[in-house]
């Protein structure tokens, strides 16, 4: 899966934004219809700078567009956007997926690459049974005391 530079910043965005639980229930309710900054708030336990604030995460993302009317913010959902998120996750999921079905190819088969027939090697074969220091007088020995033998 190749991914630009933006698109993958605006996933981040994305999913960021999706994260958290208020700002998830205000696209919930935002797709079902359109509310006012100040309606949000009042649907919320905390301040209307904090509903402001998820707003903007919202908007920044394209989850939410935000248009001025009078007084009024109206605040409404973005299904395309929400599209996208979807399409990203299935994305991923099937990246996931094939990895999935290689670790249980590669698990069923318990001898994924056999040894080819063997075929002797006289040469290594003759020299198996020999001592590499047979016959041969290493530094260490030389140093050996005649009763250190």
């Amino acid at each position: 899966m190749v991914v630009s530079q933006e698109s993958a910043e605006r996933a981040d965005r994305i999913f960021h934004a999706l994260a958290d639980a208020t700002r998830r229930e205000i696209v919930a309710l935002t797709l079902a219809g359109e509310y006012s900054v100040s309606d949000l708030a009042r649907r919320f336990p905390m301040s209307f700078a904090a509903v402001q604030k998820h707003v903007a995460v919202l908007e920044r993302a394209g989850l939410v567009t935000k248009e001025r009317r009078g007084r009024e913010q109206r605040v409404r959902g973005s299904a395309d956007s929400l599209r996208e998120a979807h399409r990203l996750l299935d994305q991923l999921a099937d990246v996931w997926r094939g990895r999935i079905d290689r670790i249980g190819t590669i698990l069923a088969d318990p001898d994924p690459d056999p040894d080819p027939v063997s075929v002797s090697d006289p040469i290594a074969d003759a020299g198996a049974h020999l001592d590499p220091r047979e016959g041969k007088e290493h530094c260490h020995d030389r140093d050996r005391r005649p009763e250190e033998s």
